[in-house]
């Protein structure tokens, strides 16, 4: 991997500018947490990297850890809105994750 850590953790906050998180009050610095996943997370790559996988199970893993988190963002979206005792939107709840344009 060429790109630094830091430059991505800038990078991701770039990226939050478009739909942004809302940290509320939790006990730990926006910048620290970015930091803190961004770090495992170029840990977790180097990791896979270094054995050898070919592409295609990169790609495959990649696939099934966006999907899980992805999945997971939506269950707790969808708890918190029926908490709240609103309706929930499946497509709307995906919409943040949905690619816009032509690809």
């Amino acid at each position: 991997m060429q790109v630094s850590t830091e430059t991505l953790v800038d990078m991701l906050r770039e990226v939050e500018a478009d739909d942004p998180i809302d940290y509320a009050d939790l006990p730990f610095g926006e910048q620290e947490l970015r930091r803190l996943v961004m770090t495992s997370l170029v840990e977790r790559h180097h990791t896979v990297e270094a054995c050898n996988m070919p592409v295609s199970d990169i790609h495959a893993l990649y696939l099934l850890s966006t999907a899980k988190l992805v999945l997971e963002n939506m269950v707790l979206h969808a708890r918190l809105l029926l908490l709240q005792g609103q309706q929930v939107d499946v497509q709307a709840l995906l919409a943040p994750f949905t690619l816009k344009g032509n690809p």
